[in-house]
C-alpha cells in the first residue's frame, strides 16, 4: 500500500534522476549557426517580392516592364533588387540584347524551375487555409 509520501519520494527520485542526466557544462547551440534547409531555401529565394516574380517567370520569359505591370504594387527599385538577388542565387538568367533601347529578358534556370512545385504547394495551402 503506497502512501502520499511514497508517491512524493517516487516523483522526487524521477525528477532528480532526470536533472542528473543533464550535463552541467552543456551549452546550447547558437540558433544562428544551426543549418536548416528551409532557412537556406528562404535565403536563396529572398524577400517578399521574389515569390511574385517567380510566379510570373513560371509562365515564361519576361521583360522588366512586363514584370512590373503584372506585379502592381512593386516599385522599380524593389523589382530591380529582387531580380539581381535571384540572378546572383542562380535562380534566373538575365539576357541583355544590344538594341536601342536595351532589351533585357529574364528566364528561370533549372534551379528556378525546381521551385515551381514548392510555390504550387504554397498556393494550394493558401487556398485551403486562408
Amino acid at each position: 500500500m503506497s502512501t502520499d509520501m511514497d508517491q512524493g519520494n517516487l516523483l522526487k527520485e524521477s525528477t532528480d534522476s532526470t536533472s542528473q542526466a543533464v550535463d552541467p557544462n552543456y551549452v546550447p547551440k547558437n540558433p544562428i549557426n544551426i543549418e536548416c534547409s528551409i532557412e537556406k531555401t528562404m535565403d536563396v529565394i529572398g524577400g517578399k517580392w521574389s515569390f511574385l516574380v517567380l510566379r510570373e517567370l513560371f509562365c515564361g520569359t519576361r521583360r522588366f516592364g512586363e514584370l512590373q505591370r503584372k506585379i502592381h504594387a512593386i516599385s522599380p527599385t524593389a523589382l530591380t533588387n529582387t531580380l539581381r538577388h535571384l540572378e546572383e542565387q542562380g535562380v534566373l538568367e538575365r539576357q541583355v540584347f544590344p538594341t536601342i533601347p536595351v532589351k533585357v529578358e529574364y528566364t528561370l534556370t533549372p534551379k528556378g524551375e525546381d521551385l515551381h512545385l514548392i510555390l504550387k504547394q504554397m498556393k494550394l495551402w493558401a487556398a485551403k487555409w486562408t
